[in-house]
């Protein structure tokens, strides 16, 4: 339990980041799942200072996030950036807080829980007053297949990610927008977010190339934390992750290969009764998971279960998923760790 308060005794919950896409997520997320809390905050730069946001039909002033913020405070939803988070989440934790961070500052630090609750919930235990939200695409692309690594251990995956603006934030989602009006309309556009032009456009997520491996960090992301969060550090990862002109739903293309052979009925069987997971895999009407219908919506969706033709062995299926970015990718697993808290 946070420090600070005696048990049974409601929480303090602060979100740091409040006026960003993710934080609006985490005060929607906190009002629709009834969390229980005695207060919230909001805390955001000094130029978002005395912005209201509704939480409960109450307006709540957002504050400026300072040293002095986190007085009084059990749980810290942090959601403001890794910059951010080193500065401010150990100062949280000194003044009685725990913390839930959702940027890439803590994840790969072993003393860190790394956590989606559908897959390892007890690395809860024993955390040092930070516990790490991880990215996105890694939590929509394996939360579903954990149930297929537990009854037949995955050695191999491959993925390919088609990621939304809201990866970026609202100001890429803005992007999106005002780049595809003028588009539309025939008017120029020069990018002021992103480094390329968006609408009607994809290119390689724009995350830094690690000049060794040749592949982006976005990628190493999804390579690293797989092996983290499933405990599982021989499993083999590759990744290519790509930036598409949807708003706030990542979909992915994943091959995995395991132990022992599967089929395709097994892994729909596997995923079927899966917690935060929704089949949509209709071959007669060709209809499989589309971010369309992931937006707005808590399950990640899963269909275009087939087994992989080029493997001879039986070991390897092909499946699709798509998940909101701003939900279980972000703000709807950082409340889920706070539930577990």
């Amino acid at each position: 339990m946070p420090s600070g308060r005696s048990a049974g005794a409601l929480p303090v919950v602060a979100i740091v980041g409040a006026t960003g896409a993710v934080g609006v997520e985490l005060i929607r997320c906190l009002e629709r799942r009834n969390f229980p809390l005695a207060a919230l905050r909001l805390l955001a730069s000094a130029r978002s200072a005395g912005k209201t946001l509704t939480y409960r039909g109450e307006a709540l002033a957002v504050e400026t996030l300072t040293e002095a913020s986190f007085r009084g405070v059990d749980i810290a939803l942090f959601s403001a950036g890794k910059a951010i988070s080193k500065q401010f989440a150990p100062l949280a934790v000194a003044a009685g807080a725990v913390v839930v961070d959702n940027s890439s500052a803590f994840r790969r630090d072993p003393a860190v829980p790394l956590i989606v609750p559908e897959i390892n919930p007890q690395a809860l235990k024993g955390h040092g007053g930070i516990i790490a939200n991880p990215n996105c695409s890694t939590i929509i692309a394996i939360t579903p297949l954990w149930p297929v690594h537990r009854h037949n251990p995955i050695r191999r995956m491959i993925l390919a990610t088609y990621q939304a603006a809201s990866g970026g934030g609202a100001a890429a989602m803005e992007e999106l927008s005002e780049s595809t009006r003028a588009y539309l309309e025939g008017r120029p556009y020069e990018p002021r977010v992103l480094p390329h032009p968006y609408a009607f456009n994809l290119f390689s997520h724009n995350s830094p190339i690690d000049a060794e491996s040749g592949y982006n960090e976005e990628e190493l992301k999804a390579v690293h934390e797989t092996r983290k969060i499933y405990g599982d550090a021989a499993i083999r990862v590759t990744a290519t992750c790509v930036r598409v002109p949807v708003l706030r739903a990542h979909s992915i293309a994943i091959n995995i290969e395991c132990e022992r052979p599967i089929t395709p009925a097994q892994v729909r069987a596997l995923m079927a009764d899966a917690p935060g997971v929704k089949l949509v895999d209709d071959p007669g009407r060709n209809y499989f998971p589309m971010p369309i219908d992931a937006s707005g919506g808590d399950p990640i969706l899963v269909g275009r279960i087939r087994a992989d033709i080029s493997d001879p062995s039986g070991r390897s299926v092909a499946l699709f998923v798509a998940g909101d970015q701003l939900l279980k990718g972000a703000a709807l697993n950082a409340v889920q760790i706070a539930e577990l808290l």
